[in-house]
Protein backbone atom coordinates (compact mmCIF):
# COMPACT_ATOMS: atom_id res chain seq x y z
CA UNK A 1 0.00 0.00 0.00
CA UNK A 2 1.40 3.38 -1.03
CA UNK A 3 1.04 6.21 1.52
CA UNK A 4 1.52 9.86 0.55
CA UNK A 5 1.84 12.82 2.90
CA UNK A 6 0.25 16.27 2.59
CA UNK A 7 0.97 19.32 4.74
CA UNK A 8 -0.18 22.93 4.65
CA UNK A 9 2.34 25.69 4.06
CA UNK A 10 2.46 26.71 7.72
CA UNK A 11 4.74 23.71 8.28
CA UNK A 12 7.65 25.67 6.71
CA UNK A 13 9.21 22.62 5.04
CA UNK A 14 12.12 23.50 2.73
CA UNK A 15 11.64 22.70 -0.96
CA UNK A 16 14.49 20.19 -0.98
CA UNK A 17 12.79 18.14 1.75
CA UNK A 18 9.42 18.34 0.02
CA UNK A 19 10.99 17.04 -3.19
CA UNK A 20 13.10 14.36 -1.53
CA UNK A 21 10.20 12.90 0.47
CA UNK A 22 7.47 13.64 -2.11
CA UNK A 23 5.38 15.68 0.34
CA UNK A 24 2.57 17.76 -1.17
CA UNK A 25 1.73 21.22 0.15
CA UNK A 26 -1.53 23.17 0.36
CA UNK A 27 -0.60 26.87 0.36
CA UNK A 28 -2.39 29.16 2.79
CA UNK A 29 -3.54 32.54 1.44
CA UNK A 30 -1.89 35.84 2.35
CA UNK A 31 -3.71 39.08 1.63
CA UNK A 32 -2.49 42.67 1.36
CA UNK A 33 -5.75 44.58 1.18
CA UNK A 34 -7.65 43.15 -1.77
CA UNK A 35 -4.59 41.40 -3.25
CA UNK A 36 -4.42 37.70 -2.49
CA UNK A 37 -1.35 35.48 -2.77
CA UNK A 38 -0.74 31.79 -2.18
CA UNK A 39 2.00 31.34 0.40
CA UNK A 40 5.23 30.27 -1.33
CA UNK A 41 3.57 30.07 -4.75
CA UNK A 42 2.56 33.55 -5.94
CA UNK A 43 4.95 35.33 -3.57
CA UNK A 44 8.32 34.20 -2.22
CA UNK A 45 9.33 34.71 1.39
CA UNK A 46 11.79 37.40 0.31
CA UNK A 47 9.10 39.30 -1.57
CA UNK A 48 6.68 39.00 1.33
CA UNK A 49 9.04 40.35 3.99
CA UNK A 50 10.18 43.18 1.72
CA UNK A 51 6.56 44.22 1.30
CA UNK A 52 5.76 43.72 4.98
CA UNK A 53 8.30 46.30 6.13
CA UNK A 54 7.53 48.79 3.36
CA UNK A 55 3.77 49.05 3.78
CA UNK A 56 1.46 50.20 6.54
CA UNK A 57 -1.21 47.78 5.36
CA UNK A 58 -1.33 44.88 7.79
CA UNK A 59 -1.47 41.60 5.85
CA UNK A 60 -4.16 39.09 6.72
CA UNK A 61 -4.31 35.35 6.14
CA UNK A 62 -7.03 32.96 5.01
CA UNK A 63 -7.58 29.26 4.55
CA UNK A 64 -7.98 28.25 0.87
CA UNK A 65 -11.41 27.31 -0.43
CA UNK A 66 -12.74 23.83 0.25
CA UNK A 67 -12.26 22.97 -3.42
CA UNK A 68 -8.51 23.52 -3.13
CA UNK A 69 -8.30 20.72 -0.58
CA UNK A 70 -10.57 18.45 -2.63
CA UNK A 71 -8.44 19.02 -5.73
CA UNK A 72 -5.26 18.24 -3.80
CA UNK A 73 -6.66 15.03 -2.32
CA UNK A 74 -7.89 13.86 -5.72
CA UNK A 75 -4.54 14.62 -7.36
CA UNK A 76 -2.48 12.84 -4.68
CA UNK A 77 -4.91 9.90 -4.72
CA UNK A 78 -3.83 9.17 -8.31
CA UNK A 79 -0.51 7.87 -6.98
CA UNK A 80 -1.49 6.68 -3.50
CA UNK A 81 -3.62 4.03 -1.82
CA UNK A 82 -3.68 5.99 1.43
CA UNK A 83 -3.19 9.69 2.23
CA UNK A 84 -2.21 11.38 5.46
CA UNK A 85 -2.56 15.14 5.86
CA UNK A 86 -0.82 16.74 8.84
CA UNK A 87 -2.51 20.06 9.54
CA UNK A 88 -1.56 23.17 11.47
CA UNK A 89 -3.19 23.37 14.92
CA UNK A 90 -6.95 23.91 14.80
CA UNK A 91 -6.47 26.51 17.56
CA UNK A 92 -4.51 28.69 15.15
CA UNK A 93 -6.31 28.12 11.85
CA UNK A 94 -9.44 26.65 10.28
CA UNK A 95 -7.23 24.50 8.03
CA UNK A 96 -7.89 21.28 9.96
CA UNK A 97 -11.66 21.69 9.82
CA UNK A 98 -11.62 22.51 6.10
CA UNK A 99 -9.32 19.59 5.31
CA UNK A 100 -11.51 17.21 7.31
CA UNK A 101 -14.63 18.31 5.40
CA UNK A 102 -12.81 17.95 2.09
CA UNK A 103 -11.62 14.43 2.97
CA UNK A 104 -15.23 13.41 3.60
CA UNK A 105 -16.34 14.79 0.23
CA UNK A 106 -13.60 13.41 -2.01
CA UNK A 107 -14.70 10.68 -4.38
CA UNK A 108 -11.69 8.38 -4.44
CA UNK A 109 -10.79 4.85 -3.41
CA UNK A 110 -7.80 6.13 -1.45
CA UNK A 111 -8.19 6.21 2.32
CA UNK A 112 -7.66 9.74 3.66
CA UNK A 113 -6.72 10.62 7.23
CA UNK A 114 -6.33 14.19 8.52
CA UNK A 115 -4.34 14.75 11.72
CA UNK A 116 -4.28 17.93 13.80
CA UNK A 117 -0.58 18.42 14.59
CA UNK A 118 -1.39 20.84 17.43
CA UNK A 119 1.68 22.61 16.11
CA UNK A 120 2.91 25.00 13.44
CA UNK A 121 6.16 26.01 11.70
CA UNK A 122 8.79 23.25 11.78
CA UNK A 123 7.20 21.56 14.78
CA UNK A 124 4.45 20.60 12.36
CA UNK A 125 7.03 20.18 9.61
CA UNK A 126 9.12 17.63 11.50
CA UNK A 127 6.05 15.50 12.15
CA UNK A 128 5.46 15.44 8.39
CA UNK A 129 9.11 14.53 7.75
CA UNK A 130 8.84 11.58 10.10
CA UNK A 131 5.59 10.45 8.47
CA UNK A 132 7.04 10.72 4.96
CA UNK A 133 10.20 8.82 5.91
CA UNK A 134 8.07 6.00 7.32
CA UNK A 135 5.87 6.00 4.21
CA UNK A 136 8.92 5.78 2.00
CA UNK A 137 9.95 2.43 3.52
CA UNK A 138 6.45 0.96 3.21
CA UNK A 139 5.02 1.58 6.67
CA UNK A 140 1.23 1.36 6.80
CA UNK A 141 -0.97 4.39 7.32
CA UNK A 142 -2.18 3.10 10.69
CA UNK A 143 1.37 2.68 11.97
CA UNK A 144 2.38 6.13 10.71
CA UNK A 145 -0.64 7.75 12.35
CA UNK A 146 0.11 6.02 15.66
CA UNK A 147 3.74 7.19 15.59
CA UNK A 148 2.89 10.77 14.65
CA UNK A 149 0.15 11.04 17.27
CA UNK A 150 2.61 9.77 19.87
CA UNK A 151 5.06 12.51 18.95
CA UNK A 152 2.57 15.40 18.93
CA UNK A 153 2.82 15.97 22.72
CA UNK A 154 6.62 15.66 22.43
CA UNK A 155 6.78 18.55 19.95
CA UNK A 156 7.28 22.18 20.94
CA UNK A 157 8.38 25.38 19.22
CA UNK A 158 9.65 28.69 20.53
CA UNK A 159 10.07 31.99 18.74
CA UNK A 160 12.07 35.11 19.55
CA UNK A 161 11.46 38.39 17.76
CA UNK A 162 12.20 42.05 18.35
CA UNK A 163 8.88 43.90 18.41
CA UNK A 164 5.19 43.46 19.13
CA UNK A 165 4.38 45.98 16.42
CA UNK A 166 3.26 43.37 13.87
CA UNK A 167 1.04 41.56 16.38
CA UNK A 168 -0.50 44.91 17.21
CA UNK A 169 -0.95 45.93 13.57
CA UNK A 170 -2.68 42.67 12.73
CA UNK A 171 -4.96 42.76 15.75
CA UNK A 172 -3.44 39.52 17.08
CA UNK A 173 -1.92 40.93 20.24
CA UNK A 174 -3.87 38.45 22.38
CA UNK A 175 -1.08 35.92 22.76
CA UNK A 176 1.39 38.65 23.57
CA UNK A 177 -0.84 40.76 25.80
CA UNK A 178 1.12 39.74 28.87
CA UNK A 179 4.11 41.55 27.37
CA UNK A 180 2.33 44.85 26.92
CA UNK A 181 3.33 47.87 28.94
CA UNK A 182 4.42 51.19 27.66
CA UNK A 183 6.83 49.68 25.12
CA UNK A 184 6.56 47.66 21.96
CA UNK A 185 10.27 47.33 21.29
CA UNK A 186 11.15 44.46 23.53
CA UNK A 187 12.43 41.02 22.58
CA UNK A 188 9.54 38.65 23.34
CA UNK A 189 9.88 34.89 23.41
CA UNK A 190 6.72 32.89 22.65
CA UNK A 191 6.05 29.19 23.14
CA UNK A 192 3.92 27.08 20.79
CA UNK A 193 2.78 24.01 22.70
CA UNK A 194 -0.38 21.87 22.67
CA UNK A 195 -1.74 23.86 19.78
CA UNK A 196 -1.61 27.28 21.39
CA UNK A 197 0.74 30.24 21.72
CA UNK A 198 1.93 31.31 25.16
CA UNK A 199 4.06 34.30 26.18
CA UNK A 200 7.21 33.21 28.01
CA UNK A 201 9.58 36.10 28.63
CA UNK A 202 10.60 39.63 27.74
CA UNK A 203 14.27 39.79 26.97
CA UNK A 204 16.07 43.12 26.93
CA UNK A 205 18.32 42.32 23.98
CA UNK A 206 18.36 40.28 20.81
CA UNK A 207 21.34 38.29 22.05
CA UNK A 208 19.53 37.32 25.25
CA UNK A 209 16.39 36.25 23.41
CA UNK A 210 18.38 33.92 21.13
CA UNK A 211 20.30 32.62 24.13
CA UNK A 212 16.96 31.80 25.75
CA UNK A 213 16.13 29.58 22.75
CA UNK A 214 19.49 27.83 23.04
CA UNK A 215 19.12 27.21 26.78
CA UNK A 216 15.61 25.86 26.27
CA UNK A 217 16.91 23.17 23.91
CA UNK A 218 19.57 22.28 26.50
CA UNK A 219 16.78 21.52 28.98
CA UNK A 220 15.87 18.36 27.02
CA UNK A 221 17.36 15.04 28.12
CA UNK A 222 16.34 13.24 24.91
CA UNK A 223 15.88 14.75 21.44
CA UNK A 224 14.77 13.11 18.18
CA UNK A 225 15.12 16.16 15.93
CA UNK A 226 15.67 19.93 16.00
CA UNK A 227 14.77 22.69 13.55
CA UNK A 228 16.09 26.26 13.43
CA UNK A 229 14.31 28.90 11.35
CA UNK A 230 14.72 32.54 10.45
CA UNK A 231 12.85 34.99 8.24
CA UNK A 232 15.45 37.55 7.17
CA UNK A 233 18.42 36.96 9.50
CA UNK A 234 20.13 33.79 8.26
CA UNK A 235 23.49 34.55 9.88
CA UNK A 236 21.99 34.61 13.36
CA UNK A 237 20.06 31.39 12.72
CA UNK A 238 23.12 29.69 11.23
CA UNK A 239 25.17 30.56 14.31
CA UNK A 240 22.47 29.19 16.60
CA UNK A 241 22.15 26.05 14.47
CA UNK A 242 25.92 25.51 14.56
CA UNK A 243 25.96 25.73 18.36
CA UNK A 244 23.10 23.26 18.65
CA UNK A 245 24.61 20.90 16.10
CA UNK A 246 27.86 20.84 18.05
CA UNK A 247 26.02 20.19 21.31
CA UNK A 248 23.69 17.53 19.85
CA UNK A 249 25.96 15.79 17.37
CA UNK A 250 24.26 13.03 15.39
CA UNK A 251 20.74 14.36 15.92
CA UNK A 252 18.94 15.59 12.76
CA UNK A 253 18.93 19.39 12.64
CA UNK A 254 16.90 21.15 9.94
CA UNK A 255 17.29 24.73 8.71
CA UNK A 256 14.23 26.44 7.36
CA UNK A 257 12.45 29.76 6.88
CA UNK A 258 9.48 31.13 8.81
CA UNK A 259 6.85 31.60 6.14
CA UNK A 260 4.61 34.52 5.35
CA UNK A 261 1.59 33.47 7.41
CA UNK A 262 3.44 33.42 10.73
CA UNK A 263 5.74 36.23 9.63
CA UNK A 264 2.71 38.47 9.13
CA UNK A 265 2.16 38.39 12.90
CA UNK A 266 5.70 38.43 14.30
CA UNK A 267 7.67 40.41 11.72
CA UNK A 268 10.85 39.88 9.72
CA UNK A 269 13.32 39.39 12.57
CA UNK A 270 11.86 36.19 13.99
CA UNK A 271 14.11 33.31 14.99
CA UNK A 272 12.35 30.01 15.75
CA UNK A 273 13.45 26.67 17.17
CA UNK A 274 11.38 23.48 17.24
CA UNK A 275 12.16 20.26 19.08
CA UNK A 276 10.75 16.74 19.10
CA UNK A 277 11.94 15.19 22.34
CA UNK A 278 11.54 14.64 26.08
CA UNK A 279 12.46 16.76 29.07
Amino acid sequence: MTVKIIIDSLGDLPVEILNKLDISVIPICVLFGTESFHDGVDMTNEQFYARLVSTKTAPTTAVPALGTFIDMFEEVAKKADEILMISVSHKLSATFDTATKAAEMVKTKAKIKVIDSLSVIMGQGMLAIQAAEMAKVGTSLNEIVKKVQGNIPRTESRMAFDTLEYLKRGGRIGAGRAFLGSILRINPVLCLKDGEVYPLSRERSRVKSIEALYNWVLSYHSIDAIAVEDATTPDEADQLAARLKKKFAGIPLYRSKVGAVIGAHVGPSVIAVSVVGDK
